[in-house]
């Protein structure tokens, strides 16, 4: 199927060739008819890309402080080949679509195959001809209500949510400076809440529409027509709302906003202008300052938006989904009128062409719509469905590997292609003699493609049954997230593949012994975990100049994890497993290479915490005595190092300071030079 992407570190737009995405559970997979470019948000993140590289540092500092935090932790190096790697990746466009469910994945019982849905979210309602969307990111489409017209529910949610946070009250006098296509939503849902509006804009096209829909007055900003029509409505009291929906780098809408509301008003900020407040102005006035989060409560909620877990509505009336079904059900009851602000609709096949005119300021536009394969330029009603290609994937049956000659390279299939996999594996990979990258799985499209064209893998796709079932895979990496691991692994087992899963193999006991189960059954023991850390070479040095042990040890590792930000997978506990369940595996099993036995018992306690349990601390008591302490911590310091170790016997002592240097204390003593490049975990020799 094609997707609109974008380069972010050229700036190169595409329509490309990508796997159709696999229909998940708690979701259906949904044949684009229409979907929406943001004129705002997506030309703005368009623009950013095509700046320097000074420049997208300059316009996104958020981002500048995670990258000199990651130098901070991981080094230069592993930083730059991060960065670059997501800098030098396509990404997406598009977040607002109505189109056919194609599929419809278990636990969906809303909606069925054929129905008209109008879809929602940066990572789920693409310019695609396929998206897989979850539950509450879709909304059935209204009888009578045209495909285009529902294409602007998230739009329309966007908006709503500004104006249930301004809380308008029927007589009262708003304005919105900005009437692009949000601000030209928010005037006419305040006109339908019995609101009179003044409208704020530069552009006397974009003003003659929004009186033409229904706002009071409209005028150049810059002008005295707005302060006017204000004084007028509201006998020289001002506004009791102000909606920012204005972009750009000048602080004059703020300025506007305090002269022109009334005391203790609203100001609800809904899209990205400058913010620097005038203390004065809004001090004495007592101003109300608001931020409108998107499409409302849910946005950025992964237990609502990926989970599907609703919120009450006796404690949350309007949700995004509730806010985006309300926005469709007044658009069909014409209480909102979107077709005037539909400037342009562009063939799909035309999407790149469509972008660089309307950044090159050709194409003059408040909204513009893709129209897919298959609809007729005038429809009203449900498209036709049109045909959809789906890449063929090469199958074949289940069970062992082929023959393989002594000279032929190991084919190998990855499932899953995510930061780790990206940085610290493909990369050693796709360089080493004997391999050949055969398929990579994924569950998204996109990120397949992005793999396929960065490390030169011969398929991609998001249909995992049919890679297990390709005799001519030999090797299967499962570079997944935790709760998958082992499921993926007994499937690739059962399947004949050699399997190399990275930590954790299992999260339950459960799960490990469904995969003890399918070494069983299929006599394939074929099966390594990804402990690279026993590989590093400054460790293996420093435990080769350590020598061999005569009496028990005592080890000391102390690992500063540090805290994760907020939305971070790592903290789904629920279905990811505690931050040590997911990473604690390393630093013992590093342990227990260093002491050359496996434990024979541990006792472990930890502190409360939000961090997937706060921390902990594990002890391990091994054959001969000797006794091991993990102490995994999320609590300390920014700027410390991740990774102390410290291991005491017979007179001796090995330090490892973060795998970046190490030194043995004793009899004759040995300090490892500061490495010059990178920290190297051990993964290359691992491999």
């Amino acid at each position: 199927m094609k997707q609109v992407v974008q380069n972010y570190k050229s700036g190169e737009l595409a329509l490309l060739d990508v796997p159709v995405p696999g229909c998940k559970p708690g979701g259906v997979l949904v044949r684009s008819a229409y979907s929406l470019i943001s004129t705002g948000t997506e030309l703005m993140k368009v623009s950013e890309a095509g700046m320097s590289m000074l420049g997208k540092a300059r316009s996104r500092p958020d981002q500048v402080a995670k990258v000199m935090q990651s130098v901070a932790v991981n080094g230069v190096p592993a930083t730059y080949r991060k960065v670059m790697g997501k800098l030098d990746s396509y990404t997406p466009l598009g977040y607002s679509l109505c189109g056919v469910v194609e599929q419809v994945g278990t636990g969906i019982d809303d909606v069925k195959a054929g129905d008209l849905v109008a879809c929602a979210g940066n990572e789920h309602a693409l310019h695609a001809e396929l998206n897989w969307v979850p539950r509450n990111l879709y909304a059935p489409v209204p009888d009578g209500l045209a495909p285009r017209h529902a294409a602007f529910g998230t739009v329309g949610a966007i908006a709503m949510q500004g104006v249930r946070q301004g809380e308008p009250q029927l007589g009262e006098v708003a304005l919105v400076i900005g009437l692009g296509l949000i601000g030209q939503l928010v005037a006419q849902l305040l006109t339908a809440s019995g609101v009179r509006v003044v409208g704020a804009d530069p552009d006397p096209a974009r003003c003659e529409l929004a009186v033409g829909l229904g706002a009071a007055a409209c005028g150049d900003p810059a002008s005295t027509a707005v302060e006017n029509a204000v004084a007028e409505l509201t006998g020289g009291h001002g506004v009791d709302q102000v909606y920012l929906a204005a972009g750009g780098g000048s602080n004059q809408p703020v300025e506007l906003a305090a002269r022109l509301c009334r005391d203790r008003g609203r100001v609800v900020d809904i899209g990205k202008c400058r913010l620097d407040l005038p203390w004065n102005a809004y001090y004495e006035k007592e101003l109300d300052v608001r931020f409108s989060r998107s499409y409302g409560p849910g946005r950025y909620d992964p237990e609502y938006e990926l989970e599907g877990r609703d919120y009450p509505i006796g404690y949350v009336r309007w949700t995004e989904r509730r806010n985006l079904a309300c926005f469709l059900d007044l658009a069909a009851r014409g209480r909102v009128d979107v077709e005037p602000l539909i400037s342009h609709i562009a063939g799909f096949d035309d999407a790149v062409e469509t972008y660089r005119s309307l950044k090159d300021g050709d194409l003059k536009a408040v909204a513009v719509l893709f129209r897919y394969p298959g609809q007729r330029a005038e429809e009203t009603g449900t498209p036709a469905p049109p045909t959809v290609a789906v890449p063929a994937v090469r199958r074949g049956s289940s069970g062992g590997g082929r023959a393989r000659g002594a000279d032929a390279p190991v084919r190998v299939a990855f499932v899953g292609a995510g930061n780790y996999a990206t940085s610290m594996l493909l990369p050693q990979l796709a360089r080493r003699d004997g391999v050949a990258l055969s398929t990579v799985v994924t569950t998204t499209a996109l990120s397949a493609a992005n793999a396929r064209r960065k490390f030169g893998f011969a398929h991609a796709t998001t249909d995992l049954d049919a890679v297990l079932g390709d005799k001519s895979v030999d090797a299967v990496f499962v570079v997944t997230r935790h709760s998958s691991h082992a499921e993926l692994t007994r499937k690739a087992l059962l399947a004949g593949k050699a399997v190399f899963v990275e930590k954790p193999l299992a999260l339950t006991g459960d799960e490990l012994a469904g995969v003890l189960a399918a070494v069983e059954e299929s006599g394939n023991d074929r099966l390594q975990v990804g402990f690279n850390r026993r590989f590093a070479p400054l460790l293996r040095e420093a435990k080769g100049k350590f020598g061999a042990r005569t009496g028990p040890a005592s080890l000391r590792y102390l690992v500063n994890a540090g805290r994760l930000q907020h939305g971070s997978w790592y903290l789904r506990q629920d279905s990811e497993g505690s931050r040590f369940t997911g990473e604690g595996g390393h630093f013992v099993d590093t342990a227990s290479w260093l002491l050359d036995a496996d434990p024979v018992s541990v006792y472990a306690t930890g502190t409360p915490g939000t961090d997937g349990g706060g921390d902990v601390q594990v002890v391990l008591r091994y054959p001969d005595g000797a006794t091991a302490t993990i102490s995994y911590v999320t609590t300390g310091a920014a700027g410390f190092p991740k990774e102390t170790l410290d291991l005491v016997a017979d007179g001796k002592v090995l330090r490892l300071d973060d795998f970046v240097r190490a030194s043995v204390h004793g009899p004759e003593r040995w300090v490892s030079s500061r490495l010059p490049k990178a920290r190297d975990k051990g993964q290359s020799a691992e491999l």
